[in-house]
């Protein structure tokens, strides 16, 4: 049977050539097998081929990348291992499915869960501070209308950068506060605009040129539609000030308009709706409220959070 590394090129060659994979994707195989073989090379020594390898020795492999015993391999985050394993399995698969070998040790190996990580938001001084930034500081008027106009539009209605950038000046309905969104999969839904951003709005229209109804509501610096790097740009530029521990994006005012929300009581259903989550799933990962919030929440909603006072005979 031929080495390890000869079976890892013969994988990839199938990749590239029978499944039609994209460089990327090879690329990312090869970076992750690489770092597998050298791994048994060590352990197996070096004219190991795939037969050297079970579910043991896999079990060791993962346990390097986690960092157990501080050993030189290093630390991964549990996504990391987890596309490495996939990897390895695939490769193993492959090798069974040619008949180079009989059983896939990778199968009998569970992929390790994903660390539950809470999305970064901001809290009320912080976005108060972030959307009144522009008018104190900017110097070019129109630059800081459309920059207020923009944050204010972002955590006002939980918008995707994608869903700001394409919207035209039709799809904002002033009189009624509302704004016509395409989300994923081209859904369209209506969110509400709050009377903060409907103003900044209304002051960054009143001073462009004058315009149709399907030219696009925010213009870049060259006068076209804004793209999404100039919108992470302008947040992030007017965000260092009150949070230079964290980098401020535009969906970090997704999430905090989410929790927000929440915060002040509102049920999940309608965020979900408000965001144009398909999955109620996906709203519960973006939200998050504070162990004292829940309390106070549980405290008052509950008909036995608090102990009833007990009657004299």
């Amino acid at each position: 049977m031929a080495g390890l590394s000869a079976q890892v090129g013969a994988f990839l060659e199938f990749l590239a050539t029978q499944r039609n994979a994209s460089p990327h994707t090879v690329a990312a195989y090869r970076n992750d097998l690489n770092g597998f073989t050298s791994f048994v090379r060590q352990e197996r020594g070096d004219s190991s081929d795939a037969s050297a390898v079970d579910h043991l020795l896999l079990r060791l492999y993962l346990a390097r990348l986690s960092g157990a015993g501080n050993l030189r391999q290093g630390q991964y985050a549990k996504s990391s291992i987890g596309r490495k394993l996939a990897a390895i399995r695939a490769f193993f698969a492959w090798l069974v499915r040619t008949k180079q070998l009989e059983v896939n040790p990778a199968e009998l190996i569970a992929t390790p869960k994903r660390e539950q990580r809470l999305p970064f938001h901001l809290n009320i001084d912080q976005i108060v501070t972030l959307v009144e930034a522009p008018p104190q500081l900017a110097g070019d008027e129109q630059c800081k209308n459309r920059d207020t106009a923009v944050l204010e539009l972002l955590y006002s209605s939980g918008l995707r950068v994608s869903e700001l950038t394409g919207l035209n000046i039709a799809d904002l309905d002033r009189s009624s506060g509302m704004v016509r969104v395409l989300g994923k999969g081209s859904k369209e839904r209506i969110v509400p605009v709050g009377a903060a951003a409907l103003v900044a709005l209304e002051r960054y229209l009143a001073e462009r040129e004058r315009a149709d109804d399907e030219s696009p509501l925010f213009l870049g610096s060259r006068g076209g539609r804004i793209n999404r790097r100039a919108v992470a740009e302008l947040v992030k530029r007017w965000s260092q000030p009150i949070a230079t521990f964290k980098s401020v994006s535009p969906h970090t005012l997704r999430h905090t308009f989410a929790t927000h929300l929440l915060e002040a009581g509102a049920d999940l259903r309608s965020i979900q709706e408000l965001l144009g989550h398909s999955s109620l799933s996906t709203t519960q990962k973006y939200t998050h409220v504070g162990i004292d919030q829940l309390l106070k929440v549980y405290d008052k909603a509950h008909p036995r959070a608090h102990e009833q006072e007990k009657g004299g005979d």
